[in-house]
């Protein structure tokens, strides 16, 4: 990146962010996730402005921002959570507000609020990347045909083996529907009806004896690994590691992904605030979340990012098609929308519930 007036203006921000504060905490995913982070932002921050990034992992930073938050005892700096958890936390008023206008503008000068892909500016959040949870198999495990559709995830006769689930209805009860034929435009609708949630619960119990069923990123991955499961959904950024980075045997279903993104936060009571602020802005700049991609196959939420995306870590593998927001994996792709969740969640969470337990 060129030296230019703005960036050393920008480094005398993070230096002087730095001196007064001294350190960062940061809360994210843990895992192969984690590591992009680490690699594309906080090694090249703390060498930049001398700040030490601490990095704490969760299963889900939501829940230990909540925590602390109802707790009164925030520890943590910045949190990545998922984007209906940005929106409640911050109609709570729990989370700083943050202007587009303190963020750095694209290459081009582009203001970033023109620059971030729609939707991924709130009011107290910032996007850094879209991901996918999709489908992923052994490809050891079948011989002749492999599976190739998300009906396919639910045909144990064509395609036997036990199936990894995320114990949550938000990424079940759509890939039933897309199972079942819904067209991916149509799901929340259809979730939004007595009917279209019978019929993905119907659709569910045809694979119910045989799921196991899971909490934590790692967790399918690992599934996959030990031939617990011949089939699993995930995160695709992880499936993605373990294919590239480990030479698992693994291939991905990109038909019915549900798309989502993971958004930056600063608690109001952060311990360090002008730190984090510093943080997130350049974590969140065009090169470092093109930077990110090198590690990890998950898509920049800058526009300006896209064309700096180029080959993995290896040196040997384009990037784009692994990226979730690859045209070729949107077709079917089901969009998470925040504001059906924050209708419908506690309801459908509790039948889900229920269903679990055979009621």
């Amino acid at each position: 990146m060129k030296k230019t007036l703005a960036l050393t203006t920008a480094l005398v921000g993070f230096a002087s962010a730095a001196m007064a504060e001294g350190e960062v905490n940061v809360v994210s995913w843990g895992g192969a996730y984690e590591m992009s982070q680490v690699e594309a932002y906080n090694k090249p921050f703390a060498e930049m402005t001398g700040t030490k990034v601490n990095m704490i992992a969760a299963d889900n930073p939501a829940t230990p921002l909540k925590a602390q938050v109802e707790a009164g005892n925030v520890t943590g700096d910045v949190f990545d959570i998922e984007v209906s958890d940005a929106i409640r936390l911050c109609d709570e008023g729990a989370l700083m507000e943050i202007d587009p206008a303190v963020l750095p503008a694209a290459p081009d000068g582009t203001a970033a609020a023109d620059d971030f892909i729609d939707g991924a500016l709130l009011d107290c959040a910032v996007a850094n990347i879209f991901w996918g949870t999709v489908i992923a198999f052994d490809n050891s495990k079948f011989e002749g045909d492999a599976p190739a559709t998300a009906a396919d995830f639910f045909d144990l006769e064509k395609f036997p083996g036990k199936r990894g689930l995320p114990k949550n209805p938000k990424r079940t009860l759509y890939l039933a529907l897309i199972a079942d034929g819904v067209a991916a435009d149509d799901i929340y609708d259809k979730l939004g009806s007595d009917e279209g949630v019978e019929q993905a619960f119907a659709k569910l119990d045809t694979i119910k004896n045989d799921v196991v069923w899971w909490e934590a990123g790692a967790q399918p991955v690992q599934l996959l690994a030990d031939g617990e499961v011949t089939m699993a959904t995930g995160y695709n950024g992880r499936f993605f590691d373990a294919m590239v980075g480990e030479g698992k045997p693994f291939e991905i279903i990109w038909d019915g992904q549900y798309m989502d993104m993971d958004m930056f936060v600063i608690p109001k009571d952060a311990p360090n605030p002008e730190a984090a602020m510093e943080y997130l802005k350049f974590a969140t700049d065009t090169q470092r979340l093109a930077d990110q991609a090198k590690y990890i196959a998950y898509g920049p939420a800058r526009k300006s990012s896209a064309d700096l995306v180029g080959m993995y870590q290896d040196g040997e593998t384009e990037m784009a098609p692994h990226m979730p927001t690859n045209p070729d994996h949107l077709t079917t792709a089901v969009m998470d929308d925040p504001e059906f969740w924050a209708d419908h969640d506690a309801e459908l969470t509790e039948r889900f519930n229920s269903w679990l337990a055979g009621s």
